[in-house]
């Protein structure tokens, strides 16, 4: 992997197709929406073949709303990749491990 650490920004559009069955009236971004983006962003800079083996931890603190703005910051060490996701104000809305292995 070229970098240990990293961030990146992002928000869900409000048409986004997971969103009107994911609350009804009050849609809230899925978490698993929320993993693919931070998911994303450790691969975008893996080395080739290198793939996400295991969630070992992950935690939803806060829900992410359509259109909100979030930004995902990592640190690897080794195959473990630990991550938050915080809105623009800094609150914690989610963190976890991510472990990374060969594939």
């Amino acid at each position: 992997m070229s970098a240990a650490s990293g961030s990146h920004s992002f928000s869900v559009p409000a048409l986004h197709p997971s969103l009107p069955g994911h609350f009804p009236g009050q849609p809230t971004v899925p978490g698993v929406l929320i993993l693919d983006r931070v998911i994303a962003c450790v691969l975008d800079v893996a080395v080739d073949g290198e793939r996400v083996a295991g969630l070992p931890q992950v935690k939803f603190l806060r829900p992410l709303l359509p259109e909100q703005e979030a930004r995902i910051e990592w640190n690897r060490e080794g195959a473990r990749v630990r991550f938050r996701v915080l809105d623009v104000d800094a609150n914690l809305l989610a963190s976890g491990e991510l472990k990374v292995d060969e594939a």
